[in-house]
């Protein structure tokens, strides 16, 4: 059980059998030490999202949910395949279910499964993941009036921004929350 001061963003909570992430949190204090609690959660079963004010004695029921790592093998049209390495057991998910991630999981790769009982509601990626660059335009000499950055496509196929010194062939770390360059492989 949770106190609405104990949320925080990320964390994952249960109303009515529904589990929601809380991505947005504010806290109001009120005269004589009560206090509200604002929140924006997401539906994990179907992606709404709805705001919520909790008072400050409120109980809120965390949810159980389990990790599980399982390793990406392709992507056939709209459905990904996946298999758990202990039981070797393969299933597949759709593109909602998959969402952004497909910009950043090559064949091979581990991910992090949530479930909700028996229900996946969740694809977690990595942090960070270094991706090779497959193309990289080239800069203009003597630009260097800002901070010059130029397009690149990294072997996912995802388009990102990075300095003008990388090069075809170079590997790049990109934050999988925001989809940005970090730093260059050494």
């Amino acid at each position: 059980m949770y106190q609405p001061t104990d949320l925080k963003k990320g964390t994952i909570i249960q109303i009515e059998g529904t589990p929601y992430r809380v991505i947005d949190y504010a806290q109001k204090v009120m005269g004589r030490g009560g206090s509200i609690v604002n929140v924006k959660l997401k539906n994990l079963l179907n992606g709404s999202v709805v705001p919520k004010t909790f008072k400050g004695q409120d109980k809120i029921e965390s949810a159980e949910v389990n990790n599980k790592s399982v390793q990406f093998l392709y992507q056939d049209g709209t459905s990904f395949h996946f298999m758990d390495p202990e039981t070797f057991e393969q299933f597949e998910l759709n593109e909602d279910a998959v969402d952004t991630a497909a910009d950043y999981m090559k064949e091979g790769d581990t991910v992090s499964l949530q479930l909700f009982g028996e229900r996946i509601i969740n694809l977690e990626l990595p942090k960070n993941l270094y991706l090779t660059v497959t193309y990289a335009e080239d800069v203009v000499k003597g630009d260097t009036a800002n901070a010059v950055t130029k397009d690149a496509t990294l072997e996912t196929g995802l388009k990102i921004r990075v300095p003008a010194f990388i090069k075809t062939g170079d590997v790049v770390s990109v934050d999988t929350a925001t989809g940005e360059y970090r730093e260059r492989k050494k």
